[in-house]
């Protein structure tokens, strides 16, 4: 009869003969490494799903983990350890899979489709992963660094991203509809057809990232740097409020209602653009170069 104890032992027997750690083996599981103490004292089981993934990852048959020196030979029954699993003390009730993967270094990865993001990837490395078409609405994320991934098509609205550094990455066509990034550095990173409406990019810096055909609407840019950024296409309701720019372009922009506050926007650029009153005076008290602007009139 299977018995946690049992499936315990065979679990680290198995991980020790492969020289790994519950931490290394709890990470390729998605799970904590405590998960896996409690499978290994016989505390808890893993169900029938997970079961299925750590015969693949040490290297055994399903029927391994039934096997016993009194009956080398038992018939591996999948009901039993499923009806057991789930009972096993959770109430009866099946425990949600609890993973994490923060902390970690994460390389050519894809992780398209993904949903329930969370906090569950703060303070890693990534490089060259795949978000494509992921649900990542709700992200809060600290102290990342994000090295050419693709979050093409993704819902990454209403999230905070804090103290992070993006660089070559791809958010084509993204929602990002009232997220905040601040005291985070954005580099090479392309916001091509992006929906920006009430994002907000606090402290930090703005750098060489290409916003084509980008909704900006309600969007703000308070106290960071802009650098070598071509804006383009109706600009409304946005500010721009205590930031530096160096070579920063408007070109064939229409800006309305939006709000200027710096010392000085002598670095500013216009090309074929258009401006409501207000705009213009923010833009002319702010000593701007107004001779790529024409005046929207009523």
């Amino acid at each position: 009869m299977l018995s946690t104890q049992m499936i315990g032992n065979k679990i680290a027997e198995a991980r020790k003969k492969m020289n790994v750690s519950q931490a290394q083996l709890a990470e390729r599981l998605f799970i904590s490494s405590q998960a896996v103490g409690k499978w290994e004292r016989g505390e808890s089981m893993p169900d029938i799903i997970t079961l299925n993934r750590l015969a693949e990852i040490l290297g055994v048959d399903l029927n391994y983990f039934s096997e016993s020196p009194e009956r080398p030979d038992a018939e591996f029954d999948a009901s039993l350890l499923t009806e057991f699993s789930t009972e096993a003390l959770s109430g009866k009730q099946q425990k949600k899979l609890n993973w994490d993967m923060s902390r970690g270094n994460w390389v050519d990865a894809d992780f398209s489709g993904l949903k329930d993001l969370n906090e569950k990837f703060s303070s890693s490395n990534m490089q060259r992963c795949k978000f494509i078409g992921s649900n990542l609405s709700g992200l809060l994320l600290k102290n990342n660094n994000i090295d050419s991934c693709d979050f093409s098509g993704s819902d990454i609205s209403k999230s905070h991203i804090q103290g992070s550094n993006f660089l070559n990455n791809k958010f084509n066509n993204c929602i990002m509809i009232e997220t905040e990034f601040s005291g985070s550095h954005i580099n090479g990173c392309d916001f091509t057809g992006a929906d920006l409406t009430g994002m907000v990019f606090k402290s930090g810096g703005f750098e060489k990232n290409t916003v084509v055909n980008a909704v900006l609407n309600r969007t703000s840019f308070s106290a960071i740097y802009l650098a070598d950024v071509v804006f383009s296409g109706t600009i409304e309701e946005c500010s721009f409020e205590n930031s530096a720019f160096k070579r920063v372009t408007f070109q064939n922009a229409t800006l309305i209602n939006t709000f200027f506050k710096n010392r000085s926007l002598k670095q500013l650029k216009f090309i074929d653009c258009k401006a409501d009153r207000m705009t213009y005076e923010f833009l002319k008290n702010g000593k701007a170069d107004l001779s790529g602007i024409t005046l929207i009139t009523a």
